[in-house]
């Protein structure tokens, strides 16, 4: 039966039991009225419908993580040991062959007899596999529906129990993120320090030179290549330090004047429109960048005569950082516009009646009081343009350049991520396991940006609350 099929059948199940569950609540009330009973037929209906879906997606879940690995060895005991040592001793290969050859994308001309055997059985299992998950999938819902209707009474707290029940499963979806970030962060460290006893970190983190490229054969030229990732990050601060120049002062002068001086009008034309840029693709404003402000950079530097001290390219960093911190300014005005909406009317009124001017309220008041979540709008603006990539990889180029020159093409951490996964590069090479170490430093980097603005709302929380 088809996972979806089951899971509607448990779905259609468990709003019988909730029929039947307040049906009997209703029933044991009788003459005496719904006082009678501890919680409302609602609850006791809940409750019923519970007991019937969770047992049986539990028996789903489980059943899902353990039939694989059931039949696999099932089927990998048919398999003839002759099969095997032709692929080079790897069993996943041969198991692979036996899964195309069941599902019918190749015939069996020509392949070992053992091999179309355990294709047979394949499909004789997963046969009975299916029939089986249903089966038992649907005695549980049942059993547990029943179990559930057979205990209602009225002294039963069905509210207290559904309540208890939700607090578990918002628990449990808390654990799963956290659960989550770990395993990643587990993920990217583990393979960041395969990664650094092949290549030292003295070197990745002070080299000067990216050049990863590294053969594929031993006997190929050039199989070490150079991990210095001092030049991605210098082009990684460049073009998010233009961004942040564009968008922190537009956007929070955007905010100020929105939430400040605008009047409903005003506001109710210009604030969605600044939120519109939010909802442009990335490629978008790659497109952009790439099409109409880069050239427009080369030819403004070309005409202004600055090609005869620094190189002026067709892709360049101050291209990517000015599309960039256009499509930021909504992180920052939108966030610094509702923390400033947020701060209390009666501060504005205090200093308005000591005598402030409107500006100085602004400066000495509302700013300082907002400060907290706008230092929380410009740190989600500085990760947005730290892990930006389509906008780079149009308008700033690829080429690893430690430079400081804004008009000179530069490339990104996340760019050479992307990079380094794709390709023929085998995974177990040094190359494609530097993807994993530049993770890490992308993650320690908006860690520390998150610590730092925790930091800052703290200290200015404790003085304006």
């Amino acid at each position: 039966m088809p996972s979806a099929a089951l899971l509607l059948i448990i779905a259609l199940l468990s709003g019988a039991a909730f029929i039947a569950g307040r049906s009997r609540a209703l029933a044991l009330a009788g003459a005496g009225g719904l006082r009678i009973l501890n919680s409302l037929p609602f609850y006791y209906g809940t409750l019923t419908a519970f007991w019937c879906a969770l047992p049986s997606l539990l028996v789903v879940a489980i059943w899902s993580v353990l039939d694989g690995v059931i039949i696999r060895q099932m089927v990998g005991e048919l398999v003839p040991p002759a099969a095997v040592e032709a692929a080079g001793g790897n069993l996943g290969l041969v198991m692979n062959q036996v899964r195309n050859l069941a599902a019918g994308h190749v015939t069996a001309d020509g392949l070992d007899p053992g091999i179309v055997a355990a294709a047979e059985r394949l499909v004789q299992l997963e046969r009975v596999n299916r029939w089986a998950v249903a089966v038992v999938v649907l005695c549980s819902a049942i059993f547990g529906a029943l179990l559930m209707w057979l205990r209602i009474r009225p002294q039963l707290k069905a509210r207290a129990r559904v309540e208890d029940i939700f607090r578990w499963a918002l628990l449990a979806c808390a654990s799963l993120a956290i659960l989550t970030t770990i395993g990643i962060v587990l993920s990217v460290l583990f393979e960041s320090l395969r990664f650094f006893q092949r290549v030292p970190v003295t070197e990745f983190l002070f080299g000067l030179e990216w050049s990863p490229q590294t053969a594929i054969r031993a006997d190929q030229q050039g199989s070490s290549g150079s991990f210095g990732a001092v030049p991605l990050f210098a082009g990684t601060l460049l073009i998010a330090g233009i961004a942040l120049l564009i968008a922190v002062p537009t956007g929070l002068m955007s905010a100020i004047y929105l939430a400040e001086y605008a009047s409903p009008g005003v506001r109710a034309v210009i604030k969605p429109v600044l939120e519109v840029l939010a909802g442009i693709p990335t490629v978008v404003y790659g497109f952009f960048a790439a099409l109409t402000v880069a050239p427009m950079i080369r030819d403004l530097g070309l005409d202004l005569g600055l090609d005869q001290w620094m190189n002026i390219s067709s892709e360049s960093a101050l291209a990517a950082g000015l599309v960039m911190g256009v499509m930021i300014i909504p992180f920052i005005s939108s966030l610094s516009d509702d923390v400033i909406n947020a701060v209390p009317r009666s501060l504005r009124d205090g200093a308005l009646g000591l005598g402030s001017t409107p500006s100085e309220v602004v400066r000495l008041v509302v700013i300082p009081a907002a400060l907290p979540g706008i230092i929380g709008g410009i740190m989600l603006a500085a990760s947005r343009a730290i892990g930006e990539t389509m906008i780079v990889v149009m308008a700033a180029g690829l080429a690893a350049n430690l430079t400081a020159n804004p008009f000179d093409a530069v490339t990104t951490v996340t760019v050479q991520i992307v990079t380094l996964l794709v390709g023929d590069q085998e995974f177990e090479s040094a190359k494609t396991l530097a993807a994993f170490a530049l993770g890490l430093v992308l993650f320690a980097v908006t860690l520390a940006l998150n610590y730092f603005a925790l930091h800052i709302v703290r200290k200015y929380r404790e003085q304006y609350e």
